[in-house]
């Protein structure tokens, strides 16, 4: 399973110990997932983190660290300009359409909206953990 995660699933995941994504990413990681990522994604997380969490640059370079750990870093092949609303979104989807994923996790609205780009299911962290949790059974 190839999965691309936006910034908001990272920001859940690492900040919030019970959250739906952060029992997501635990169980991406167990069943040896690919999750991919950018250093423009990397950096919007690295950001937030400081914003709107107050971290220093050192204690948000050390969740960055963690994330790379499980992480395929990669470099998006091609400019997509699909979101209008937010074009910063569009980052999400180079990656996900260069590292041929399965999946855009994300709780982005504009993002959702599209449904499906390029054979690419954008769906929440919750939809995706009904997946996985029937695929196997749990």
């Amino acid at each position: 399973m190839k999965i691309t995660p936006d910034t908001n699933f990272f920001i859940s995941a690492t900040q919030w110990d019970n959250s739906i994504s952060h029992k997501l990413l635990i169980k991406l990681i167990e069943e040896n997932a690919e999750i991919y990522t950018t250093k423009k994604i990397l950096d919007e997380f690295f950001d937030v983190l400081q914003r709107d969490f107050k971290y220093s640059v050192e204690e948000a370079n050390n969740i960055i660290e963690k994330i790379i750990i499980f992480a395929n870093l990669i470099e998006s092949k091609e400019e997509i300009e699909i979101v209008k609303e937010d074009p910063e979104d569009n980052k999400i989807l180079e990656c996900a359409v260069s590292s041929n994923s399965e999946y855009i996790i994300t709780y982005d609205n504009h993002l959702l909206k599209l449904n499906k780009f390029k054979d690419i299911e954008i769906i929440t962290p919750d939809n995706l953990l009904k997946i996985i949790n029937s695929k196997f059974k749990l």
